[in-house]
């Protein structure tokens, strides 16, 4: 229940910054670890916080690569990689495919709110019909559109409390 209690307070904090100053602060994200690592230590010993580690890791790794490649904020990286740290590594894979739903709905939405859908699925419907006979076009998307993003802490907040919903475990006290 502790860490359940310390991760939506996380996920609360995380998503209001992200939200408000699209920025998902390290003085959130760092003493928390450390909280995660000390309570895996204390209440469930080494064993505890090897799996944290572990479960770290692995958060890290999936939104790494998308981060390397510009599309991914590095306070995102560590806000999944914490999640891992609190709940394991079963728990932040579940959530990751959670986050990447939610995610693809928000970017969606985003794009019917913003007019943008029709000329988005226009430009890729041409660029992979002109890529089966070897044509390669610009893209139809204005790179000021490209530009337009949103705060991807609240796909991830929404996938790890998915995940907390579906295995049970939003007992907070």
């Amino acid at each position: 229940m502790w860490f359940n209690f310390l991760l939506v307070m996380l996920l609360v904090i995380c998503v209001i910054t992200d939200i408000r100053e699209r920025k998902i602060y390290n003085k959130v994200i760092f003493p928390t670890l450390i909280i995660a690592f000390l309570s895996h230590l204390l209440l469930g010993g080494s064993k505890d916080l090897f799996s944290s580690v572990i479960g770290f890791f692995v958060g890290f790794l999936i939104l790494f690569v998308p981060y390397l490649l510009g599309g991914m904020g590095a306070g995102d990286v560590k806000l999944l990689a914490l999640i891992g740290a609190l709940k394991g590594s079963y728990f932040v894979l579940h959530s990751s495919i959670y986050m990447a739903i939610a995610g693809g709905l928000m970017a969606f939405i985003l794009l019917i709110f913003q007019k943008q859908l029709h000329t988005t699925l226009k430009s890729l419907y041409y660029y992979i019909y002109n890529l089966k006979y070897g044509i390669r076009l610009p893209s139809l998307i204005n790179n000021n559109d490209l530009s337009n993003t949103y705060p991807y802490g609240t796909a991830i907040a929404t996938g790890a409390i998915i995940n907390l919903l579906l295995e049970g475990g939003l007992h907070l006290w």
